[in-house]
């Protein structure tokens, strides 16, 4: 196992990474198809085709889902991937043709680069070609270039975070792993003691604000911190309906939860995507869905904690590792 989303079967992840423009996206890909599941619990999403991936749309199976800066412009890049699995006749069958399936979700990192710099389709179509079931690169690529948490006083006591990811295996031969995004208002804490990993700088004096505690002060009248959005993927080598994999994406929150404080504000976009790639087993041989979305939760927050420890300083804005 690489302790990456790629130890499930069947899924590929690739990154289209602008180290000038400090924004990229990142794709996984699952050519064969996969029950999809949301949730979104961040109140400023931008997003894109998530509707069907609820119970009652008839669209059961997704080819791919997309993570990726550039704010509301980033949602492009989906139709690069969309092009680059037509090419292959990879999506669902409308009799003259396929049409891929390809949900997509963006974060805000506009403010660290060149605002003008957004994934379009042809990023997409690159991070297809570059797709792999193999290790997976972390920090500062993909959609996590762009990113950084603790935004309290604005962008300008920010800490550079990027992109994680983590595996677990569970039960007989059953594997959950995640892939997250990590571009929070919040601080980001260690879920064991809850020892701030990195956040919102303090000015002058250095260590980092607690942003729960000075929300509950006078600067809960000065938020100033608007560019956010976490964004995060769980899949699973089990079979699951599309009514237990969206369970499985509403209980992966969890892990954001243990790990962002605080998570899903206002300010933030915070969505997860859920992908079971098992085949329908044999009567009394399915995996349980809270088992599942237990497991997702903790990858998740595991995942979180990669992001911090991979990212890198960019744009002017200091990683945890320089603090």
């Amino acid at each position: 196992m690489h302790n990456a989303i790629t130890d499930v079967e069947g899924i590929k992840v690739g990154h289209y990474t602008d180290l000038e423009g400090i924004t990229g996206c990142t794709v996984i890909l699952c050519e064969d198809g996969a029950v999809g599941g949301v949730d979104v619990r961040g109140s400023a999403p931008g997003t894109r085709e998530t509707d069907l991936m609820h119970p009652v749309r008839l669209v059961q199976r997704v080819n791919a889902v997309v993570l990726t800066g550039g704010s509301a412009f980033g949602l492009d890049a989906a139709t690069g991937v969309m092009r680059w699995l037509e090419e292959r006749e990879i999506g669902f069958d409308v009799g003259v043709g396929v049409v891929p399936i390809v949900p997509a979700a963006v974060l805000f990192d506009l403010a660290i680069g060149d605002p003008r710099a957004r994934p379009d389709a042809e990023a997409g179509y690159q991070a297809c070609e570059g797709a792999l079931d193999g290790p997976v690169a972390e920090g500062c690529t993909g959609a996590g270039t762009g990113a950084t948490v603790g935004k309290l006083l604005g962008s300008k006591f920010a800490t550079k975070s990027g992109l994680g990811t983590a595996a677990v295996k569970i039960g007989k031969g059953l594997v959950v792993g995640a892939i997250v995004a990590l571009n929070a208002f919040g601080d980001v804490v260690d879920p064991k003691d809850g020892r701030i990993l990195a956040g919102t700088r303090k000015p002058v004096v250095g260590g980092f604000v607690n942003t729960v505690e000075r929300m509950q002060g006078n600067l809960g009248q000065t938020i100033l911190g608007l560019a956010n959005t976490t964004l995060a993927a769980v899949a699973t080598n089990a079979y699951l309906t599309k009514e237990a994999t969206n369970k499985m994406a509403q209980m992966a929150h969890d892990g954001l939860a243990r790990t962002i404080r605080p998570a899903h504000t206002m300010f933030d976009g915070d969505t997860v995507f859920a992908l079971a790639t098992g085949k329908k087993p044999k009567k009394g041989d399915g995996a349980d869905p809270s088992v599942v979305g237990a497991a997702a939760a903790e990858v998740l927050a595991q995942a979180v904690v990669r992001a911090i420890q991979a990212a890198e300083a960019l744009g002017g804005v200091p990683a945890a590792r320089d603090l």
